[in-house]
């Protein structure tokens, strides 16, 4: 029920009351309900006539109207008493005085929003010179050249009108002074217009030379506009959000068009904040024409009629007063963190697991970190992740889920890393059915730190349905110490950013740390801060296996290694270690169980396993052969070579070659085989 408050006495208050009463509010659209509330609020009612009144419609919702209301600005605003007064006039209302004669009005007097003289959004009386002047004020300095669309337009097949060039040499200060000497006739500064196209301005000032994005002098406003929602709720948007508005111009159409202050410096940092700006609109709901994104754009001039319509200055200087300032209040204007629930709300429908990408090992969405010792092939190991996702094929004996990869390269020439690729497919011998599902983002010499590219990385991809992206590698990308925990954990933040804007899951290679990594535990051998070792949803760890007493085949490009993947795994039960071999350029799971009984590097168990005290002949004909395998890779073999490989002086290893002099040469110490 509606009750006037205590402090409502003036007849147009009671006008006001007495015509929302007689406001079906299940009959009014959702711009018809705003308007109403925002009229309320500039007469100074209070919110719960608003809130009483709409109580009685079924898509009513508690809070939503003292919400909304907060939005509302109090003073200048361009919703009026009189819109509710005409909305009653529209469904047949007709003002009634009430009994008491205190509040009687005679026959001849006025009611100040009587809804005939109400025209919508701007009022009774215009200004049109006034805006004009107090737009250019706003925008522009003196000398600044300003460029603008009168009569100089076109109409299209389809009847629209469309203008052209336009006039672009005068200043703000000429158009000023002739609009002081015409204060009465805006045609007599710009020229008459036709009144069905109205007419534009450019928002940026130019060099009066012509009127594209490289005339443009000075990278100060950004165009937002949007046709989708209503023009009350882009009013209440617009401000809700404090976007820095110099001016706010209703188009005379279905949008307002709000100047933005952007204060660039040049063209590429225009480009950057508009890309922001229109970004944060649209992820806080606020659907934006992006095709006003140019500086040279044309925006709607006030002052002139379009089609019956007035397109006129609605407000100036509302929000935030620069750039800078409306991104500090970006920085702190929304709590976007989760919901907190209890269990007891999810406990008979709890949300869907993640889908695995790589079966018993990683789920979409999630973090996996592989680490390995420099020129371990990781990259190469990448690669094949990265073939293997988008062809749907085991890799490393893992089976993997079929998606679309964003390969990141950080490291290696654009031109080495598509050979690669290339190279790696026809090893496999595997057909190339899903190649445009592998994009390559080649950025060696680009490289920023993460938290610089990741947000560059996120508006790439926002809407192009990836399933993984690998960074390959991060030393490229790291921020700060990597031995400094609170580093790295700001560092690790910008992995889980990517996976909770864009859904993939990130995956990304590290180094290990100095020195022999062998007796270390899996997790601790990656660099730096324990951060590596916890903040992953996946760590698999890759350590070369030591053979010094096997016989290994050759491959095509050198000797093939061998290596041990370890997991350490958040998401599944714990998994056995996977040995393969690394021959040139692809990796190849030991299927045959050879691999099994060798031992890391530099663990102590893979020095028992090659003491140098062999015994017989046989041992020593067997390490001796075994040590000029691996050194053969990159002739001439020489002693010293030899002896490190073995664990023994070079004074021994003499000893060996002259024991099976049958079989080996020794010439100033470089050795060879005789066969």
């Amino acid at each position: 029920m509606l009750n006037s408050p205590s402090d409502i006495h003036d007849n147009n208050h009671i006008t006001i009351l007495s015509a929302l009463s007689s406001i079906d509010v299940s009959t009014c659209t959702r711009d018809e309900w705003l308007r109403v509330g925002m009229a309320l609020k500039a007469e100074g009612f209070p919110c719960s006539v608003w809130d009483d009144w709409s109580r009685v419609d079924l898509r009513y919702h508690s809070g939503e109207c003292e919400r909304l209301w907060n939005g509302f600005r109090e003073e200048g605003n361009i919703v009026k008493g009189g819109s509710i007064i005409q909305l009653a006039k529209d469904t047949g209302w007709v003002w009634t005085p009430p009994k008491d004669d205190a509040l009687c009005m005679a026959w001849d007097d006025t009611i100040e929003f009587d809804g005939e003289s109400f025209q919508g959004f701007g009022g009774n009386a215009w200004d049109a010179v006034g805006d004009f002047r107090k737009y250019l004020e706003t925008l522009f300095d003196a000398d600044d050249k300003v460029a603008y669309v009168t009569n100089d337009v076109w109409q299209t097949e389809d009847g629209r009108w469309v203008p052209s060039k336009g006039a672009y040499d005068r200043t703000a200060g000429e158009l000023l002074d002739s609009l002081k000497a015409n204060p009465k006739d805006l045609g007599a500064t710009l020229g008459d217009w036709k009144p069905e196209a109205g007419a534009w301005i450019r928002f940026n000032p130019v060099d009066g030379n012509g009127v594209k994005n490289e005339n443009v002098t000075k990278f100060r406003y950004a165009l937002v506009e949007s046709d989708s929602i209503s023009i009350q709720e882009q009013d209440v948007l617009f401000r809700k959000w404090q976007l820095p508005i110099a001016t706010l111009v209703h188009s005379g159409g279905k949008s307002l068009h709000a100047i933005v202050r952007v204060d660039a410096e040049n063209y590429d940092e225009y480009r950057k904040r508009v890309e922001f700006l229109y970004d944060f609109l649209e992820k806080h709901g606020v659907s934006i024409d992006k095709q006003n994104r140019n500086p040279s754009r044309l925006s709607r001039m006030p002052g002139v009629t379009r089609n019956g319509n007035r397109q006129y200055l609605v407000d100036t200087n509302i929000g935030r007063k620069s750039w800078n300032d409306w991104m500090d209040f970006v920085e702190g204007v929304s709590d976007e963190l989760p919901p907190m629930a209890t269990l007891m709300d999810v406990q008979d429908n709890p949300p869907p697991l993640p889908k695995p990408l790589i079966k018993g090992v990683l789920r979409k969405g999630h973090k996996m970190l592989i680490a390995g010792s420099s020129k371990a092939g990781k990259s190469f190991l990448l690669m094949e992740l990265a073939i293997a996702i988008a062809e749907g094929r085991p890799w490393l004996g893992m089976t993997c889920e079929k998606g679309r990869v964003l390969y990141v390269n950080l490291e290696i020439d654009p031109a080495s890393a598509i050979h690669r690729f290339l190279r790696i497919y026809r090893c496999r011998m595997w057909p190339m059915n899903h190649t445009d599902d592998i994009v390559i983002w080649n950025l060696r010499g680009h490289a920023v730190p993460l938290d610089e590219l990741v947000p560059k990385l996120i508006r790439r991809i926002r809407n192009d349905h990836f399933d993984a992206i690998i960074i390959d590698p991060i030393y490229k990308v790291i921020m700060g110490d990597e031995n400094n925990a609170s580093d790295m954990g700001r560092f690790a933040n910008q992995f889980d950013k990517i996976c909770n804007e864009t859904g993939c899951s990130v995956i990304y290679c590290h180094h290990h740390s100095k020195g022999a990594q062998g007796n270390k535990r899996a997790i601790d051998r990656a660099s730096g801060s324990g951060v590596f070792a916890r903040d992953p949803d996946a760590q698999l760890d890759m350590i070369q296996l030591d053979l010094m007493d096997l016989g290994h085949p050759d491959g095509s490009d050198g000797i093939a290694t061998a290596w041990r993947m370890e997991f350490s795994l958040r998401e599944f039960k714990s998994k056995e270690p996977v040995d393969f071999w690394f021959e040139y350029p692809i990796h190849s799971v030991d299927v045959t169980g050879t691999l099994k009984e060798y031992h890391p590097l530099g663990s102590h168990s893979a020095n028992l396993a090659h003491s140098p005290n062999r015994t017989t002949q046989e041992e020593r004909k067997d390490a001796l052969d075994s040590a000029y395998k691996q050194c053969r890779a990159e002739p001439p073999v020489r002693v010293s070579q030899l002896a490190k490989i073995m664990g023994v002086s070079d004074k021994t290893v003499r000893r060996y070659l002259n024991e099976f002099e049958d079989t080996y040469w020794l010439s100033n110490g470089v050795v060879g085989r005789k066969d």
